[in-house]
């Protein structure tokens, strides 16, 4: 009963949290929209981005929420057995394919994915459907196709090299002596309440529902603030003048797409304005980096995986797209 209390406390203390800060930045922006000259041009520019990649992704959020609650409870677990190949290998792909039937961008993946967990899924295979699927979903697919076309190349070496990175990185994982240590403590003892609770489905949806939605969007919140201050921080002229070395453009791309955090369903529209700026593998490797892993990413990710695991990833990934950005670069 204790144990129930203090999660109900925790998840009411996250909720209030979310709801101080938002009338916070209501506050904020009603002060702006008042014309104060008071009000530095810096701390207007943060309230703008932060507000702008919350909105974006709170929506993402809960559709990815909502078909979390789905798989965990109302698909029955037979079903997704005989759906899903038993190889590893071939198991982990079938999962990363999952994106092009699950439209949600990167930041409604991390609920989704915390429902496979729940579910029974390994670490390495819930981590191959979270990077794969921002890059395999159909309407990422459509948004590069309509901002590069086919002939650029861009969006084969977008498509293609989302599903390998996410595959390499899922196999790494596979290789863990012990992968439920990579998992943190909240959440592992959430996974044994869920899996406790004998409930009837509604009721189980509801609870599981409360739960999410508590653990993400404080840090959806924080992500967001991080990512609005960064931007405001990061000279973009830096940036734009790396464009034209083969390695250097690559590494700029890369750190811009991890600050600015924007949605993989809108991503390629953005970074053409850069295009003509920037060579064709720095562009590839936004698209990728991006996609998979962004500062608001990272902080959803933190209630889920431990910080050790975390770091490796956005590493590893960083890594292999830097790769695909500049053998694109040297080849083109």
């Amino acid at each position: 009963m204790s144990v129930a209390l203090g999660r109900r406390s925790r998840a009411a203390l996250a909720a209030a949290g979310v709801l101080a800060l938002l009338l916070a930045v209501i506050a904020l922006r009603a002060f702006m929209g008042g014309g104060d000259a008071n009000l530095a041009a810096p701390l207007r520019d943060f309230a703008t981005l932060s507000i702008a990649v919350f909105v974006e992704s709170l929506p993402f959020v809960i559709l990815g929420t909502l078909l979390s609650i789905l798989v965990q409870i109302w698909i029955p677990a037979s079903w997704l057995d005989r759906a899903l190949p038993r190889r590893p290998v071939l198991r982990r792909a079938a999962l990363s394919l999952l994106g092009v039937v699950l439209p949600v961008c990167e930041c409604g993946n991390v609920p989704l994915a915390r429902g496979l967990l729940m579910r029974g899924f390994s670490p390495a295979e819930a981590v191959t459907f979270l990077l794969a699927a921002p890059v395999l979903n159909p309407v990422t697919i459509l948004t590069t196709y309509h901002a590069f076309g086919w002939e650029s190349g861009i969006l084969v070496a977008r498509v293609l090299g989302g599903f390998v990175i996410a595959n390499l990185l899922g196999w790494w994982l596979s290789t863990h002596p012990r992968p439920e240590t990579m998992l943190t403590q909240g959440f592992r003892a959430s996974c044994d309440h869920a899996q406790a609770d004998h409930g009837g489905k509604v009721s189980k949806s509801a609870s599981a529902l409360v739960a999410e939605t508590s653990a993400l969007l404080p840090a959806l919140a924080v992500g967001s603030a991080l990512a609005g201050a960064v931007q405001v921080g990061v000279p973009r002229g830096v940036l734009v003048a790396l464009g034209g070395h083969p390695l250097w453009s690559v590494l700029a791309l890369l750190a811009l797409a991890f600050v600015v955090s924007i949605c993989s369903n809108v991503d390629a529209f953005f970074v053409l304005s850069l295009s003509a700026s920037f060579l064709p593998g720095s562009i590839v490797a936004f698209l990728l980096f991006g996609a998979m892993t962004d500062l608001k990413m990272v902080a959803l990710l933190r209630t889920t995986f431990t910080t050790r695991t975390i770091v490796l990833l956005v590493a590893l990934t960083a890594g292999c797209s830097t790769a695909i950005g500049w053998g694109v670069n040297l080849v083109s």
